[in-house]
């Protein structure tokens, strides 16, 4: 059915439900899993000193993503593939999400409030829209 299976995770209790659905469904199609974090920089930084900050924040947050990412994996006995990219998020995965050709892509799902949602915009409403495959929302 699937063979090629992308993962979302930013390191959320939604980004790690998501990683535990791609390794469950992978065992039951025999598929490869790569996972795919994203560091997103502000777009408009106050100072390179912030740049900084953020981006020696980010690195020490997203190693433990991937600590934790291939503990899960090895539980369920996946190989997983993980790469951290730097950039926006939803590109980025798109971007990956074609690279690979993957025939499914699972994300975390993290509500906010009616507001937030009518005004940004949800990462995972934009990757059900511009994803080239399927896509799986956990929630």
């Amino acid at each position: 059915m699937f063979t090629q299976i992308v993962v979302a995770n930013d390191g959320s209790d939604g980004g790690f439900r998501a990683l535990t659905m791609a390794c469950e469904l992978a065992k039951r199609c025999d598929a490869a899993v790569h996972m795919i974090s994203v560091e997103e920089l502000p777009d408009f930084p106050a100072s390179i000193d912030e740049v900084i900050e953020i981006k020696d924040s980010e690195n020490h947050k997203f190693h433990d993503v991937l600590e934790r990412a291939r503990a899960l994996s090895k539980t369920t006995g996946i190989d997983l593939d993980a790469k951290v990219v730097a950039g926006h998020a939803v590109a980025s995965i798109v971007d990956h999400v074609k690279a690979l050709k993957a025939d499914l892509l699972v994300v975390g799902f993290m509500g906010h409030s009616a507001l937030y949602e009518r005004i940004i915009g949800g990462t995972a409403d934009r990757l059900v829209r511009l994803a080239p495959c399927p896509v799986l929302v956990v929630k």
